[in-house]
């Protein structure tokens, strides 16, 4: 992570405000005027800036007009004075994440400082993307034809719809697309818009103003605006609300479109790809999707074959997920008997590809051997197969005396998570590892959502046990601000927690 810059003429205020974030294990840059930040950023970004407004040469709103010119995604907080407020309001105006009035009690400033850090970190996540984009491996005649449409349309602006059964690798596509175009060196912004509730949906498309509705404390540009000169790949299009539809219309229209609370125009200069398992044809004649949208989106469709109608591939996926998933978790990697690659190979497999990929971690962390049998899949997949495949189902290890069963993650085979696996690391990390694939191989959806919630809510729950329910106390062991913890305890639903 950047350090955060402190650019203030006062050397007292870059005292204490360097003072207060170390505290926070957070890196500082000072800066005793505009002018000298201004020459550094030519060299190097931070991901927060704070700067003072009334500084000898350049202004503060100088420094803030520049940034926001060449880095519109970094938050800036602006140092004020109360009888600058007018100031402040131009500080608005001109695209400040927030403002610190003096004198400012230094605890307010930390999370107000952290709270624009979540927001940078949030926005670098969303505009850099993968580094590389993944390969899409196949050798079948299938798959040759979808190598064949990526080269044709890559060079194209064109809208292009990509259809396709759920994991068949449909954002591998539109990245490929991104990546052999003329935009490549510009972002790729992908969005699920099925995994977005529908009230936050229009916000994460075209962004909000401040103040646009409740919980909008700050301006937030959307996926259009991050997306500006480069490539939005919209997923699972057939899921969008039908009002959000008329708007997404407009949009590929003119190429304009409103924040939400906005009421100045925004251009867009965006390659426009989505993608759907839907019929989206039967959703237009139920009524449930735009005909004119769909005859906008449907310029160029391009249809991903499933698993099942290129099982020529499986061998080659499986070993290189095998690969991947060995590299990801520090271990050898795994090698699929023949027996038990064509058993693999003669599968369904209705998740497709991605379905693919989770086996192989789970088979990664829970096979005994380096060389993979039947017997040692997950018995979801082997049940019922026995008497084609000659494979006899391994029994569940014995369950300690007095102690509940484990859940296997495909309803089969029972572990002892508290033993390191084939390679996983012991303790904690090793357990969550376990977790992780025990559910990513049952094919559960949101995984680091689940996972995440269960580690806040053990950590925060542990740390209100060692300060007897002082929630303030608690924050500070934890190293969160004070509104962090109230914040998270409400969403989390944890009891016991006061005030100190």
């Amino acid at each position: 992570m950047k350090p955060i810059w402190i650019v203030d003429d006062d050397e007292s205020i870059r005292w204490v405000l360097e003072k207060a974030l170390a505290r926070e294990n957070l890196a500082t840059k000072s800066f005793a005027n505009a002018r000298d930040a201004i020459a550094a950023l030519e060299f190097d970004t931070p991901q927060v800036l704070v700067s003072d407004i009334r500084m000898p040469g350049a202004s503060g709103l100088d420094l803030l007009q520049m940034v926001k010119t060449r880095f519109p995604g970094l938050p800036v907080i602006i140092i004020t004075a109360f009888s600058d407020l007018d100031s402040a309001v131009a500080a608005f105006q001109g695209g400040a994440f927030e403002y610190l009035a003096k004198p400012f009690d230094i605890d307010k400033a930390v999370e107000l400082i952290r709270r624009a850090l979540e927001e940078s970190l949030r926005e670098t996540s969303v505009e850099s993307g993968p580094s590389e984009t993944p390969e899409i491996l196949g050798q079948a005649p299938a798959m040759q034809e979808v190598f064949r449409a990526i080269g044709r349309l890559s060079q194209s602006n064109v809208t292009v719809l990509i259809t396709g059964e759920s994991g068949s690798g449909k954002e591998l596509v539109a990245r490929a697309l991104h990546k052999h175009s003329p935009r490549a060196a510009q972002p790729f912004i992908a969005l699920n818009t099925a995994a977005i509730p529908k009230d936050l949906l229009e916000s994460e498309l075209f962004g909000h103003e401040r103040g646009a509705f409740t919980g909008a404390q700050t301006t937030r540009r959307g996926r259009f605006e991050q997306a500006e000169n480069g490539t939005l790949f919209l997923d699972e299009i057939g899921d969008m609300p039908f009002d959000l539809q008329t708007r997404l219309l407009r949009v590929l229209s003119d190429g304009h479109f409103y924040r939400v609370g906005g009421h100045q125009p925004m251009k867009a200069n965006v390659r426009v790809i989505t993608a759907t398992h839907q019929n989206l044809e039967q959703r237009v004649r139920d009524g449930l999707f735009r005909e004119d949208l769909y005859h906008r989106l449907n310029v160029i469709r391009l249809r991903l074959p499933s698993l099942r109608e290129r099982r020529e591939d499986i061998p080659i996926l499986v070993r290189h997920f095998l690969v991947q998933s060995a590299r990801q978790l520090g271990v050898e990697a795994k090698r699929m008997s023949e027996p038990t690659m064509q058993f693999l190979s003669s599968l369904d497999l209705p998740g497709n590809v991605r379905q693919l990929e989770n086996l192989c971690n789970w088979i990664t962390v829970m096979a005994p051997g380096q060389t993979v049998e039947i017997k040692d899949l997950p018995l979801e997949l082997t049940q019922g197969q026995g008497e084609s495949t000659g494979m006899v189902n391994a029994p569940a290890p014995p369950q300690a005396q007095g102690e509940p069963a484990a859940s296997a993650p495909h309803g089969g085979q029972v572990f002892d998570a508290a033993v390191p696996v084939n390679g996983a690391p012991p303790g904690w990390i090793g357990l969550l590892e376990l977790q992780a694939a025990g559910m990513l191989g049952a094919g559960q959806q949101e995984v680091m959502a689940v996972l995440g919630r269960q580690f806040e809510s053990a950590l925060i729950k542990t740390a209100l046990k060692h300060t007897h329910g002082r929630k303030n106390d608690a924050a500070v062991r934890l190293g969160i601000g004070r509104n962090t913890i109230t914040r998270k305890i409400a969403e989390l639903g944890i009891d016991g927690a006061k005030e100190d």
